[in-house]
């Protein structure tokens, strides 16, 4: 069991893992108060020192998840990623697990992946002002590893929702169990390391390397939705998906 401080627990993936990583002693934090969730703005700095203090592990979630204004994503998703990192290497937290995203690589192309699958650290490729943010994250998650040796893991996290509901999640889909079990991985890793967040699904073009490399072993397949989902539209090979063809900045 470790002291995990989570940001972002009122969040969908939030709730998802506060129901399955509660073995751990988890310290529950969001923007906004909630029942058994503490207040806690990422992009104050005092404050984000304060939490982190005993705490052996930050799961980051916090921060504005999908496309907005340019200044927005920078202050609450880049921003508020550098309170965090600064405030664990202040308080001595030696590992920060930040929720990166498939749109940090949005615009690579299913031909550009190879017979492994599109490798977990093929260098950013943001797709959005959202997937530019992201990529910042990851790198400032290098910078804090390199610099003063935190354990950095960045999880460029799929389609992560109940159950698929489209074509392109029958390949990047993350289950909420496998979510847990990539996370638990995570937070024995060592090093800077960029993971797929994506379960073991059959049409995934995702190389399953990054995640091998940690411990993370994904048992779901999005393939049991298949039937009940649209056809996949041929032209649609990009990573961001639909994300790649919004205009920049729109909500």
């Amino acid at each position: 069991m470790a002291v995990i401080l989570l940001t972002g627990a009122a969040g969908t993936i939030g709730r998802m893992l506060r129901a399955r990583l509660g073995h751990h002693e988890l310290r529950l934090t969001d923007v906004h108060a909630a029942n058994g969730i503490e207040a806690l703005d990422v992009t104050d700095a005092d404050a984000v020192t304060a939490a982190c203090r005993g705490v052996d592990a930050v799961v980051h979630l916090g921060g504005i998840a999908g496309e907005g204004p340019f200044e927005d994503v920078l202050a609450v998703n880049v921003r508020g990623t550098e309170r965090v990192l600064a405030a664990a290497a202040a308080t001595g937290v030696p590992r920060v697990v930040l929720a990166s995203s498939n749109h940090a690589a949005g615009l690579y192309d299913q031909s550009e992946a190879g017979p492994g699958g599109l490798p977990d650290d093929v260098p950013a490729r943001p797709d959005s002002y959202y997937g530019w943010s992201k990529a910042a994250m990851e790198s400032l998650g290098r910078l804090y590893h390199d610099r003063l040796g935190l354990h950095v893991v960045c999880l460029r996290i799929g389609s992560c929702t109940p159950h698929p509901s489209d074509a392109r999640d029958l390949a990047v889909w993350l289950s909420p169990d496998d979510a847990a079990r990539l996370v638990e991985a995570a937070l024995t890793a060592t090093g800077w390391r960029l993971v797929w967040g994506v379960s073991a699904n059959t049409r995934r073009w995702w190389s399953p390397a990054g995640g091998d490399a940690i411990g993370y072993h994904p048992s779901d397949d999005a393939e049991t939705w298949a039937s009940s989902v649209p056809a996949a539209d041929p032209t649609d090979s990009l990573v961001g998906g639909p994300m790649t063809r919004k205009p920049l900045g729109s909500r």
